[in-house]
């Protein structure tokens, strides 16, 4: 298990067990450990997710986005739902963008 930080400083963590889904069913960002930790932790924007969750968005370039969903379930614990890969960000959604 890892823990990072998100950008209000909850602790969030990636389980073996999440990650295994994670690669299972997004078997593209397998390679993608370390940028996966590294999205919540410095995110480019962080836009509204589902059932309150947020996702954290990372640019790896001009239409390639690695997408985050986590959730903050305290202050003091949080955890990675899925990430994935996407094309387009709705920019007007967000709710923090680096400034």
């Amino acid at each position: 298990m890892e823990i990072t930080d998100s950008i209000a400083g909850v602790p969030i963590r990636l389980t073996a067990e999440r990650w295994l889904h994670i690669v299972e069913n997004h078997d593209e960002v397998a390679g993608y450990y370390d940028e996966v930790l590294e999205t919540v932790a410095n995110p480019d924007i962080i836009v509204p997710g589902y059932g309150g969750s947020l996702i954290a968005v990372r640019s790896l370039g001009q239409l390639r986005h690695l997408c985050v969903i986590y959730r903050e379930v305290s202050r003091s614990d949080g955890f990675i739902v899925t990430a994935y890969f996407c094309r387009k960000i709705d920019r007007r959604k967000a709710i923090w963008k680096r400034t």
